[in-house]
């Protein structure tokens, strides 16, 4: 969608054109899953499927907000103490004003139009691209002193402190910073990131959708950090340890007596995703795409295993890609509990291969999976 007709949407809804309009990302992580809010290292990059939103200046302290999507309106005050809305959407764009409104900045009231064709559920992060489009329009509208970094963590304060997602900063990071062609190596600890070129010569990067999204997912996501934690905090009661990137797996079968056998569990994963990472990003300077696709099988079975935040449906894709030569590695994506496998598949054999899985998956549940082909995309950024 460009420019002239997200302002015509924009007007058609309130009546003038709007001042910005701005785009924003989902995300795909390649690997290091889980382990953004565990100080690991993590590879995510920006796709070419975007939020949109269309903003302008009101002159009261009025919030009007219009989602094209699901043809929905919600309206607030700035003078009024912002509550939680039923609807869900308007809740990413209060919990940015929220956000910056605590870190000191000065917002107005103003109109606001959202729409985008990022598929929602499928572990892409919409709700991440949505939050970095409204504090990306908020910063052009109200000419605010923030830099991308203030601006990556206001949304994730947004989605941590508002909605109540207890996230990592990754999928706001690839948001705002993602550069086309390439995947960022992200350090979460200190949000120091280093671009790695990834074109890969006839190979496709394409999601399957299990179209899952259980309840469940934002609660668990939350007992997963906290029985890191758990785990982190029995470490360190033994050792000299600042994060999991400093424990290793002996360290935690030393305090294994301490903790449950689930909490052990998520520490193993955590800990041998960290050193996966590491290893999947030497795979990819050396040019060793298979070796780099072995590792992102490893990922989807700790996830599954040891972490376990896959589903049946999850798994049964993943078992049936192992099976194809034509696909080089393949996990689940994202929270869990639902949404896409991320597979590097030959692009010649995208559509044969989607058809064999896909008879499988109907056998077993009756009904069809999804499938997006993505290209790596830029960030946030002005239309």
């Amino acid at each position: 969608m460009n420019k002239a007709e997200l302002s015509a949407l924009f007007a058609s809804q309130f009546g003038a054109e709007p001042t910005y309009v701005v785009s924003s990302p989902g995300r795909i992580n390649l690997i290091g899953e889980h382990v953004d809010y565990n100080s690991g290292f993590v590879l995510p990059a920006a796709i070419d499927k975007y939020m949109y939103v269309a903003v302008s200046e009101r002159d009261d302290n009025t919030i009007c907000m219009h989602a094209a999507d699901v043809n929905q309106s919600f309206q607030t005050s700035l003078l009024d103490p912002l509550q939680h809305s039923n609807l869900g959407w308007p809740n990413y764009i209060l919990g940015v004003i929220d956000a910056l409104q605590l870190g000191g900045y000065t917002l107005k009231g103003f109109n606001i139009f959202i729409t985008g064709n990022i598929p929602v559920g499928a572990g892409v992060s919409s709700s991440a691209a949505l939050e970095c489009a409204t504090v990306f329009a908020c910063k052009q509208l109200f000419k605010l002193d923030i830099s991308k970094e203030a601006m990556v963590t206001t949304a994730q304060l947004a989605e941590n402190k508002f909605v109540g997602v207890n996230c990592g900063v990754m999928d706001q990071f690839a948001s705002m910073f993602g550069k086309a062609d390439h995947v960022i190596k992200l350090d979460c600890a200190d949000l120091s990131y280093t671009y790695f070129p990834f074109k890969l010569e006839g190979i496709s990067i394409v999601l399957f959708d299990t179209f899952v999204k259980h309840a469940l997912a934002s609660s668990e996501y939350n007992t997963r950090r906290a029985e890191c934690e758990t785990g982190l905090a029995a470490i360190r009661q033994k050792y000299m340890v600042a994060s999991f990137r400093e424990a290793t797996l002996q360290m935690l079968d030393a305090v294994a007596v301490n903790i449950t056998s689930a909490v052990y569990n998520r520490c193993k994963y955590v800990i041998e995703e960290i050193a996966r990472m590491e290893a999947a990003c030497t795979h990819l300077l050396a040019g060793e795409i298979a070796a780099f696709g072995a590792r992102m099988y490893e990922t989807h079975t700790g996830l599954s295993k040891l972490y376990e935040v896959s589903c049946p449906e999850l798994d049964l894709i993943v078992e049936n890609c192992i099976l194809a030569d034509a696909i080089i590695g393949a996990r689940m994506m994202g929270g869990g509990f639902g949404g896409c496998v991320i597979a590097l598949v030959q692009s010649s054999e995208v559509d044969t291969l989607y058809h064999q899985i896909n008879a499988v998956f109907e056998n077993k549940f009756g009904r069809s999976m999804g499938k997006y082909v993505m290209q790596i995309g830029d960030g946030t950024a002005l239309l």
